[in-house]
Formats: C-alpha cells, sequence, structure tokens
C-alpha cells in the first residue's frame, strides 16, 4: 500500500515558472512513488480575499489546466475542489472546539500577512483560523507527507499538534484496553514481546528509534497477517505512543527540492507584481520578457566585468543550464568575455523549450473545457469517499454517531 500526499494550492489563475519550480515539478514526481491528493484551495482564497468573488471560478480552472499541463496525471493522482467537499468545513469546526487559540496566534505566517497585507481587513475569523482549516484538509484525508517548503513547515507542525490532541481527548473509547489487548493477540508471542520492549522505552524516553521500530513492527504485521483492519493498525500505534487510538494520522513534512526563481526585476516572482513568466506564454513573450530582465547593476557598459551572484539571470541559468553552460557564464560575465544578451540565450531557448508541450496541453484542455470539468469533478467523488470514512470515524470517536 502506497503512502498519501496531500496538498493543495489557492486558485490564483495561470501558473508561472515559479509555481512550476517551487510546487508542480515535484507533485508530478511525486504521484509516480505515492497515492496522490492534490487540491484548489478555494476557501483559502477566501480568508484573504473574502470580497472578491468573481476572480475565483475562472482561476479555478484556468489552474487546473496548468497543473495537468505540466504533468498532474488524474489517473494516478486526484484532484478536487475544497469547496465541493463540506467535511472539511465540519472537521475544521469540530476541531475548533479543542484547539487552543494561543495556537492559532502564533502561526509564524499569521503575523507575517498581518504585516504584508495591511490594505486588506484580515481582523476575522476566517483569517485566524485558516491554519486549522489547514490541518482538517490534511488530516481529513490521513496523508502520510505533506510537501511544503520551509516557510510552510510551522503549518504541519501544528497539523501534527492538532492530531495528537485530538487523539488524546477522544483515542481512548470505551473498551479501549480490551481492543488492543484483541489486536495483540494476532501477534506472535516474540511480536508481542517486542512490540512491549519498544512501548516502555518510547514511554520512558521518547526515543525515536524504539518509535520507529515498533511502528515497522505493527506495519509488518497489518501487511502479513490476513483480516487485519486499519483500525488495529491505529489501536496499536495509538497505545504504542502511551494515546489513544490514532483517529487522525499525524503528517509528515516532505521537505524536498525546491528551485526559487525571481522575478524578471529580481523580486518574487508574482502576477500582481508584473515580474513573472507564465507557463503558456508564447516564445516572443518569454523572448522579450528575459531579454528585458535585470542584471548585475556593475555592468553598466558591455565592457564592465560582473557577477553571476548578483544577476537574478544566474537563478535562471541553475534552474535550466548545464554545468558547461553555467560553467561559460561564470567565466563570460567575470571577464567580460559575454554581453547580458548572450547570458540570456541560452535561458530563453530552454524556457522555451519546455514550454512548448505545455501549450499543446493546454490548448488541447481549453478546447474541451468540459473535459476539464470532468477531471475535477471525478477527482472531488473520489476525495469524498476518503472524507466521508474520516468524518465517520471522528464522529464516532466524539460521541457524535448517535
Amino acid at each position: 500500500m502506497r503512502t498519501r500526499v496531500l496538498s493543495g494550492m489557492r486558485p490564483t489563475g495561470s501558473m508561472h515558472l515559479g509555481h512550476y519550480l517551487g510546487a508542480l515539478k515535484n507533485w508530478v514526481r511525486l504521484q509516480d512513488e505515492h497515492e496522490c491528493f492534490f487540491f484548489v484551495a478555494d476557501w483559502h482564497a477566501l480568508t484573504t480575499h473574502y470580497d472578491e468573488r468573481e476572480i475565483i471560478g475562472q482561476s479555478v480552472y484556468e489552474m487546473v489546466i496548468d497543473w495537468l499541463a505540466a504533468g498532474l496525471d488524474p489517473e494516478r493522482s486526484t484532484i478536487f475542489l475544497q469547496s465541493r467537499l463540506p467535511e472539511h468545513a465540519e472537521l475544521f469546526t469540530l476541531l475548533a472546539m479543542g484547539t487552543p487559540l494561543g495556537w492559532l496566534e502564533r502561526v509564524p505566517t499569521y503575523k507575517d500577512q498581518m504585516e504584508k497585507l495591511k490594505d486588506r481587513d484580515l481582523a476575522t475569523y476566517g483569517f485566524l483560523g485558516y491554519p486549522l482549516l489547514q490541518a482538517a484538509d490534511i488530516l481529513i484525508y490521513k496523508a502520510t507527507y505533506v510537501p511544503v517548503g520551509e516557510d510552510q513547515a510551522s503549518h504541519v507542525e501544528l497539523t501534527r499538534e492538532v492530531a495528537r490532541r485530538f487523539n488524546h481527548l477522544y483515542g481512548r473509547g470505551a473498551g479501549f484496553e480490551d481492543h488492543v489487548a484483541a489486536a495483540l493477540e494476532k501477534l506472535s508471542k516474540d511480536d508481542q514481546r517486542y512490540y512491549e520492549r519498544q512501548r516502555k522505552a518510547f514511554g520512558e524516553t521518547g526515543s525515536h528509534e524504539a518509535w520507529a521500530k515498533g511502528e515497522a513492527l505493527v506495519r509488518r504485521n497489518a501487511a502479513a497477517i490476513a483480516g487485519w483492519t486499519d483500525t488495529e493498525t491505529e489501536l496499536l500505534l495509538g497505545h504504542l505512543k502511551g494515546s489513544g487510538r490514532s483517529v487522525l494520522v499525524e503528517p509528515q513534512a516532505l521537505h524536498t527540492e525546491v528551485l526559487r526563481l525571481p522575478g524578471l526585476d529580481g523580486a518574487k516572482m508574482s502576477k500582481s507584481y508584473g515580474n513573472a513568466i507564465l507557463m503558456r506564454d508564447d516564445a516572443e513573450t518569454v523572448t522579450k520578457k528575459i531579454r528585458g530582465m535585470a542584471t548585475d547593476p556593475a555592468r553598466v557598459r558591455r565592457t564592465d566585468p560582473g557577477d553571476p551572484a548578483k544577476c537574478p539571470v544566474w537563478d535562471f541559468h541553475v534552474a535550466y543550464s548545464d554545468e558547461a553552460t553555467k560553467d561559460w557564464v561564470v567565466k563570460g560575465c567575470k571577464s567580460a568575455g559575454i554581453g547580458c544578451l548572450d547570458c540570456k540565450q541560452p535561458v530563453i531557448d530552454a524556457v522555451v523549450a519546455q514550454q512548448k508541450p505545455w501549450r499543446e496541453r493546454a490548448a488541447a484542455l481549453m478546447a474541451e473545457p468540459k473535459k476539464v470539468h470532468w477531471i475535477v469533478e471525478t477527482g472531488t467523488e473520489r476525495a469524498r469517499t476518503v472524507a466521508r470514512q474520516t468524518m465517520k470515524d471522528v464522529r464516532a470517536a466524539m460521541g457524535l454517531d448517535y
């Protein structure tokens, strides 16, 4: 059974190269290794832009087209809309009942966004609670991994704390010890003793090694014993760490390789800054944009030597050029042997070549909008099956299944 990965993006419309290298490239690779769920976080868009409803619908499908053009395969990945699944909102509400207010206020991006978006009224419950909604998005699919950059790691840690608190509060239902004993009886005597040693070691020292050994034992038996259930796995893993049954799974942050591209002016690439290269820009537009990019300010004249480390174009070479080309750039720039337009041409060629299949796939999808809608609807129904089962487990754990 493959481990599950979950990630999402706010609907921003057409994607740019920063989106591709920062997230989509990894998503495409991960779908070959894991069971992947990727969702359009349209409710999250409302936490900061609740008064701009007109643009969300169009932005959703523009973004999904770029996901598909980049290589996401709806046969290997579940692509869905957050707002079509009220189960997300239900879990968010139930988690809110036991989540301390201070946990939300200390999320680093909360104060950061309050500072950066001073022109918007963010004194809302939705904005304060969006990290908890994000936690619900992850926990409802019992994801093992969440691919994130360093700036989002705190959100995954909050999600882990929320899951841990929920399992502590509600994981020990009636007959918990009896159910654990029954699950242990299915193990061999040697495995029972080994499990107990790791449980005691983890309880006494918090040893990560003991936890890993105990978890490996449980999962090995889960795969080998006929009739073994996911509930029994959750029971033994919860007992191993001294909590109740793991109704909600604590996810791990998956730190994948992330290449960050600057914008045309050297600042962060963003459509709102007007400095982005879109994934579907045509060759003429790409050429014009890159030829006009900011470079090392020390190179006022063609004969002035420069420093690639101070030039935004160098970040594109890091992402797109081979070692021989990068060596040529470094030597030529520092010696003034090449001009800035010479330096930019290999980048232009590489970006244009990369975009060609994207534009072709996107054009085919834009010619069949119903196909894109059907892909999203199919993925949403697939996600709904998982979300409903999790909510059934959550309601039962909380005593709401009467």
